[in-house]
């Protein structure tokens, strides 16, 4: 007998439902925006207690229990992490255009030195809060990987200036290490001690001691100059 089109159709397995994508994308997308926010509430408490804040004043903050926090984060320290991330971005957000936009040489270590400690002035709590927590292996690498982005960027347009004045830009790099490990620790020293020097003439002070130095290594090595 022959078969017809629905005999063949109802012989066939049940074809398989389609996978709901569209349905985990929007959830996905739900739960990092919410993710987002508790840490946007994270940095508000933090703001708000200090470095020492604690995960109930971070729930209370967000007007959640704790419960809900931990669904989003397995612990303090998973949560204190992504806090971390948040302000190294805002770090490099700060420095990054400060850096690119400048073409003169001393103007570029000012620029470098004044946007660091303005991050350091606008936010001290957040900024002392990285310092308290550096202890922590994640957050010790995300504050290494923050200043290896920044030196990296730096290393650049040094570079790019050394060349632009036809001596060799090898010291580019380390001169860019340099530099950001130096304002680091002067940073740290500025806001343990509660900033006893204004920033301005702090950034003139360290300009003044770090282009010295360069212009030092500039002038009496001749023999760095290109062919």
């Amino acid at each position: 007998m022959r078969r017809t089109s629905t005999d063949v159709n109802a012989a066939d397995p049940p074809p398989e439902p389609a996978p709901r994508t569209g349905r985990r994308d929007r959830w996905a997308g739900h739960r990092e925006q919410r993710r987002q926010e508790l840490i946007a509430a994270a940095v508000q408490a933090l703001l708000r207690h200090g470095p020492t804040v604690d995960m109930e004043q971070v729930a209370a903050t967000a007007g959640v229990s704790k419960p809900v926090l931990y669904r989003y984060f397995a612990d303090k320290a998973q949560l204190w992490l992504a806090v971390s991330e948040v302000v190294a971005a805002r770090v490099v957000d700060t420095i990054a255009p400060a850096v690119a936009q400048v073409r003169e040489e001393r103007a570029l270590v000012e620029a470098t030195i004044d946007a660091y400690l303005g991050v350091v002035e606008s936010e001290p709590t957040l900024y002392r809060f990285l310092l308290h927590e550096s202890g922590h292996p994640g957050i010790q690498q995300v504050v290494t990987g923050t200043s290896r982005q920044v030196a990296t960027g730096l290393a650049r347009v040094i570079g790019d200036r050394l060349r632009a004045l036809g001596l060799d830009a090898g010291p580019a790099e380390p001169w860019a290490y340099g530099l950001v490990g130096f304002v680091q620790a002067v940073g740290d020293w500025w806001t343990t001690h509660g900033q006893p020097i204004r920033r301005e003439a702090l950034t003139d002070y360290l300009t003044t001691l770090l282009w010295s130095g360069i212009e030092g290594v500039r002038r009496g090595a001749p023999t760095c100059r290109r062919s």
